[in-house]
């Protein structure tokens, strides 16, 4: 089929009102709070009920599980699309706890922005400090927001400092707080010089001369309009001025304060976002790379999510679409398998709501229906061979066997554990001697979740007992004969995953050791990305 000039030009102009991001954080530092005031301000919903309210009373729309609402905690990625002021977001709500970062790790690698969420009275904390890494890693541009202002918290030079000495990166404050704490009476905007009062709407920010505009005396008292004054001269000399090359390049974070309780500095970070995050960039593939005004599709599975309608028992992969237009209907190859997949009813989500997508562009996430054909690390193309690379798998750090409390249901566990699996939620192996599966998690609460979507999606109770494993690595080499060799000797200790690559288990870090000197042709991986190993299939 030809293309005409004006099918590019389209997607081009549509990929550029895309905004793509993630929002990382530490537990309770307020993600899931800010999330859904971004969704109240863009519109996408109506009322922003209270997080931690209990049982009906509880709104949150991106927890959608009901280990997420019996706990108050997030533990799947959501994705949300919604617009404002003609600009498309895409928002991915990732899990704050650190036991489903795997499940983090890969939603960044579909993002092209991140909103990293900082407690005033905290500042960085460890999740963080993780999660930052990974977005330095990708070149992820950063924006900070300080949240919880409103509460005791740190001065704000103390916080600037620590992410700069933390993280080495960079800070331009774009807002600067006016007072602390019960004193917190808004923020006033160091490039615009404008003050926006707490508890006001964006229409109430008053334009300043300046932050010794008497006006501001008056609307904050003369204390807290002297203590602007000072600190905003110190951090307009002593900080970098905003550049959007250095924050694309994510060498430098803009500083946005508020509150996400109070609904305040949302609307500010929002238009920041529109304003500096990037559109739809370029992606690697193994074969070149792929711009996103090109008029072929292409795109790749980050997520798949199974039992989202309990009552269907449906599975969907998500995909990040990276070039050209998607349109219901469409028939992709399947990369990997040279299959074709049909997009009959593409998808749009609201966290567990959807609906269908007519036409999709590069940047948005969309939802194809699977039927275990699909899975995490897939690139999906027009016809063309080429695969993105980057979406990973980690070595687990809890190694468990799965204790069935009713043998009837065996049938039913290796369906749900597989689907589980494709999903994300655990990684499942196979002992090639033929002994009961293993799972691996990351920590605890991965197995608390296995355990409960279990028994309430499934209907099978199960436990979990210690494996005589601790440590699992991903096994490659040049030499066939010498993996052949390695798996004759150690058939107790090997297995594949569900992916059909093969793996050493190991019961100590020493055993572990040893087999790297023993079998020095052979490579032991802790980090396997998605299509990256040798199919290498017993």
């Amino acid at each position: 089929m030809d293309v005409l000039p004006s099918d590019t030009a389209e997607i081009a102009r549509e990929a550029a009102r895309r905004r793509s991001f993630a929002i990382i954080a530490h537990p309770d530092a307020g993600k899931t709070t800010l999330t859904e005031k971004l969704l109240l301000r863009g519109g996408a919903i109506q009322l922003a009920g209270a997080v931690r309210a209990k049982g009906n009373a509880r709104r949150t729309r991106s927890d959608w599980m009901k280990i997420e609402q019996d706990r108050g905690i997030s533990v799947a990625t959501s994705v949300m699309t919604f617009e404002r002021d003609d600009i498309v977001f895409n928002l991915l709500d990732t899990p704050g706890h650190e036991d489903f970062s795997e499940d983090t790790y890969r939603t960044l690698t579909a993002v092209d922005a991140a909103v990293m969420v900082l407690d005033a009275a905290k500042g960085i904390e460890a999740q963080t400090r993780k999660l930052f890494e990974v977005c330095r890693l990708r070149d992820i541009p950063i924006v900070t927001f300080i949240n919880k202002m409103d509460r005791e918290a740190r001065e704000p030079f103390d916080l600037m400092d620590e992410i700069e000495k933390t993280l080495a990166l960079d800070v331009a404050p774009i807002a600067w707080p006016v007072g602390r704490a019960t004193e917190f009476a808004g923020t006033y905007d160091l490039y615009e010089r404008r003050f926006r009062p707490v508890d006001a709407t964006d229409a109430d920010a008053v334009t300043l001369t300046g932050p010794d505009d008497p006006r501001l005396a008056q609307m904050v008292g003369a204390e807290r309009a002297k203590l602007l004054h000072d600190e905003a001269e110190l951090a307009l000399a002593g900080f970098p001025e905003f550049n959007l090359d250095r924050f694309r390049e994510g060498t430098l974070t803009p500083v946005f304060f508020g509150s996400a309780l109070r609904d305040f500095g949302v609307g500010h970070l929002l238009d920041g976002l529109a304003r500096y995050a990037p559109p739809p960039r370029a992606r690697a593939s193994d074969s070149r790379m792929v711009e996103p005004g090109e008029a072929a599709l292409t795109g790749f599975v980050f997520k798949v999510q199974a039992n989202m309608d309990p009552n269907h028992r449906d599975r969907v992969a998500f995909v990040r679409l990276c070039s050209g237009k998607l349109t219901k209907g469409m028939r992709l190859r399947q990369v990997r398998t040279g299959k074709q997949v049909p997009v009959n009813a593409p998808l749009f989500f609201f966290a567990k709501d959807r609906q269908v997508a007519e036409e999709a562009w590069p940047g948005d996430v969309v939802g194809v229906a699977n039927h275990g054909t699909l899975r995490i690390g897939d690139t999906l193309t027009e016809g063309e061979q080429l695969n993105f690379r980057g979406v990973p798998s980690f070595a687990p750090e809890i190694l468990r066997s799965v204790r069935l409390e009713d043998p009837m249901l065996a049938k039913k566990l290796k369906t749900a554990l597989s689907q589980l699996a494709e999903e994300g939620v655990v990684q499942l192996f196979r002992p090639f001697d033929g002994s009961p599966p293993i799972v691996g998690v990351v920590g605890q609460l991965q197995l608390d979740v296995l355990q409960s979507r279990l028994r309430v999606e499934y209907g099978v109770p199960a436990g979990f007992d210690a494996s005589q494993w601790q440590i699992m690595r991903w096994i490659t080499g040049d030499d066939r004969a010498a993996i052949d060799r390695f798996l004759d000797l150690n058939r107790r200790d090997t297995a594949e995953d569900h992916d059909g690559e093969v793996v050493a288990l190991f019961g100590s870090d020493w055993r572990r050791k040893r087999a790297e000197e023993e079998f020095p042709m052979l490579k032991f991986h802790a980090v396997r990305e998605q299509h990256g190993l040798e199919q290498m299939k017993r």
